[in-house]
């Protein structure tokens, strides 16, 4: 399960060791950090982080299989992640030391910040191969964080980038040795916390606002 941890003004957020999947019981235990992160007081920034093969594999299929009929409120739920990340008041870095997958690479994008490892792993949305559509949410979020050229071919394609093909798509921010995905994400998160507060909530609320509106849409999520 993820554990968090804090460096000095910068919070760690480890997701896990496996596959970190999006089960019911991991979304909970991710949002209920993001809310201990944002009710925190002072400087502060948040890095996301995994240890092992994976950043995260994204929804949990079986789990998801296996109750059918939770699959409305389970997106909402997957929504409302998204939504809470994009709109933290603070900066927030995705240190991508594997294999970012999915929702997982959804996940990432909701940071303001991606750092990936340069030699290994990739960053994909594989839907188009798997026969798993986008949600109007998750559209909107790719959308809004990617170039429109790069949201088509990655959302088109199902393309898997490796860390220097996802730098030069703008995908992420560094590609780095994987000793130093970590570190490098925590470095420039530390120079970001004086920017923790109410206004930096409100710029990225009024960025996003057509995201956001999407993610938070209970009725329909799955137009």
């Amino acid at each position: 399960m993820p554990t968090l941890d804090r460096h000095d003004n910068v919070f760690v957020l480890d997701l896990g060791d496996g596959e970190n999947r999006f089960h019911p019981d991991w979304l909970d235990s991710v949002k209920a950090a993001l809310d201990e992160v944002r009710a925190a007081e002072g400087p502060r920034a948040l890095v996301t982080a995994a240890t092992g093969k994976f950043y995260s594999n994204g929804l949990d299929l079986d789990w998801l299989l296996a109750h059918a009929d939770q699959h409305h409120d389970y997106v909402v739920s997957v929504h409302d992640l998204l939504a809470r990340m994009l709109s933290l008041p603070l900066v927030t870095v995705a240190a991508l030391q594997g294999h970012t997958f999915a929702a997982g690479a959804m996940f990432s994008l909701a940071h303001d910040v991606r750092v990936m490892r340069a030699d290994r792993g990739y960053w994909c949305l594989p839907e188009a191969d798997i026969n798993i559509t986008f949600t109007p949410g998750m559209s909107a979020l790719i959308q809004g964080r990617l170039a429109p050229r790069t949201a088509h071919e990655a959302m088109v394609t199902a393309r898997r980038y490796g860390g220097h093909d996802a730098l030069t798509a703008g995908i992420v921010d560094r590609a780095v040795a994987e000793a130093a995905v970590r570190s490098t994400a925590i470095e420039f998160a530390a120079a970001q916390v004086d920017k923790a507060g109410d206004t930096l909530g409100t710029i990225k609320t009024r960025m996003y606002a057509p995201v956001l509106a999407a993610l938070r849409d209970k009725d329909i999520p799955l137009g």
